[in-house]
């Protein structure tokens, strides 16, 4: 407190400054929502102003918010959370006899019978029931015991939460956590803030985006040198970069966890979202069960999903859940009691994960219709993803490789040095030069490679295949004619 006032009023300084606050938030990146997403706001609010620009639209293609751009709700998915959040309107004979029984399960479920009351912090018992069932049918029989489920907000709280419970010691002994790169920048931020070691390994761009045991076992063995690596976490169907793992990598990956005793983290969110002839989605769960006791009674797994992608892309609703196989039983205890702070995660969003794991069965009225909405979807997604390789391969200077699974492509741009130099003379990262200019000639919104980590002297872009294809169509069109105009500005 200082004494800098007049007739005796005090003069606070602020309790909390960018200086005093907490310094591992201070090396929170989250790319997916930074500078140039901020800056898109801003053009869009300039725009509703009157201010000219050369087009009349920002198109956000930086983020899979399948909604937002423009995909269509599931129908059922909708009409039984509009039961459960307004009861009453079970006696409207508009709404089929098997969205009526799925609500009023799931409200007999909730306390008071309402979506607004807690529920238990692992999630409602019976949506965890119809979780392990799923889990079960997906992987052939293998067993799931609903204990080792946990509901989550999206898979992205159950992500942190599981990094939160590894990361451990001081200095060299601190946890390191392997993650691909490039990747999803939800896991450096968690790393960032936990103050845990980023442990990175590449995939390698010129076998799309493959993962190859020798670079993952180069990664363990420099990180040893200065940290303790625990983790292991891998992304299949991988975000940014949409490859398919063959069910050959994941054994591969497997035996590495078990020889370099890791604890594996998969996170399997766009397991419905593979449109590549001859790729197929393999849980780790089921493969590494498949190869026996000797890793099925060793390894430690947790895998995660969620409402958010795949033909739901139900992004708000935040819906997830978290499997734990050979979970220490005294660590499991520490989870149980972690997930209880939050008290438990959205009702709604475990609602919506109900109907996801367990959807309209045959002879069941909303089932036709739920088949063909949820096909439809995906079919389009494979159409686009083919649509978005395809057309970027033709523009001199980009090079895509195949969109096999997910929601992105992340194609490499060839940028001329002249433009690179101005780059590092304004402090941006040259893709970020490159993709800022992007959005103030054209209005479309991608996010830079460099925000989601890249082999140095290569450079790229994430942009979602989500957007309707006439306007992808557009949006493609825009990005080539752009790049040329910037390379020839730059030559």
């Amino acid at each position: 407190m200082t004494d800098n006032g007049v007739n005796g009023v005090l003069h606070r300084e602020k309790v909390l400054t960018v200086d005093n606050m907490n310094p591992h938030v201070k090396r929170v990146e989250y790319a997916v929502r930074g500078p140039i997403v901020q800056r898109a706001v801003q053009i869009e609010k300039e725009l509703r102003e009157g201010v000219k620009k050369p087009f009349t639209e920002v198109i956000k293609a930086n983020i899979g918010d399948a909604h937002a751009m423009g995909q269509r709700p599931i129908t059922f998915l909708r009409q039984v959370l509009a039961l459960c959040a307004y009861p009453d309107l079970l006696e409207d004979n508009k709404f089929p006899e098997d969205a009526k029984s799925r609500a009023r399960r799931i409200l007999h479920a909730c306390g008071g019978g309402s979506l607004g009351a807690y529920s238990a912090s692992q999630g409602i018992e019976c949506i965890r029931q119809d979780v392990a069932r799923y889990i079960e049918k997906r992987d052939g029989g293998i067993p799931c015991n609903p204990d080792n489920i946990y509901l989550s907000t999206g898979a992205s709280d159950a992500i942190v939460t599981m990094l939160k419970l590894l990361v451990s010691g001081e200095g060299c002994s601190r946890t390191g956590v392997m993650i691909s790169i490039p990747q999803y920048p939800l896991y450096s931020a968690a790393l960032a803030e936990l103050a845990a070691v980023q442990v990175s390994y590449y995939l390698d761009e010129s076998q799309c985006w493959s993962l190859d045991v020798s670079e993952l076992r180069r990664a363990v063995t420099a990180a040893r040198q200065h940290c303790n690596p625990r983790a292991l976490c891998i992304i299949n169907p991988g975000n940014p970069t949409g490859q398919v793992q063959s069910r050959q990598c994941i054994e591969d990956v497997i035996r590495f966890a078990a020889e370099e005793h890791l604890f594996l983290m998969a996170d399997e969110v766009y397991q419905d979202n593979v449109y590549a002839d001859g790729c197929q989605f393999h849980s780790f769960k089921k493969v590494l069960f498949e190869m026996g006791p000797e890793y099925s009674d060793k390894v430690e797994l947790a895998s995660f999903h969620s409402t958010s992608k795949c033909y739901m892309g139900e992004c708000g609703f935040r819906g997830g859940y978290m499997e734990v196989i050979n979970l220490d039983p005294e660590v499991k205890v520490q989870l149980t009691k972690l997930v209880s702070v939050r008290l438990c995660p959205p009702v709604p969003g475990q609602a919506l994960l109900d109907l996801v794991v367990n959807p309209p069965q045959p002879g069941e009225p909303s089932h036709a219709t739920f088949i063909k909405e949820r096909t439809a979807t995906l079919d389009d997604l494979a159409e686009k993803a083919k649509l978005t390789e395809q057309v970027l391969n033709t523009i001199p200077g980009i090079s895509c490789n195949p969109v096999q699974g997910a929601m992105y492509t992340f194609p490499r741009i060839t940028l001329p040095g002249r433009a690179i130099s101005e780059a590092k003379e304004k402090g941006q990262a040259p893709d970020m030069f490159y993709c800022m200019r992007l959005l103030e000639e054209t209005g479309i919104c991608l996010v830079p490679g460099s925000g989601f980590g890249q082999r140095d002297g290569t450079y790229h872009f994430r942009m979602t295949i989500l957007p309707p294809t006439e306007k992808l169509k557009v949006v493609l069109e825009k990005v080539g004619e752009f790049h040329q105009r910037f390379t020839d500005q730059y030559s």
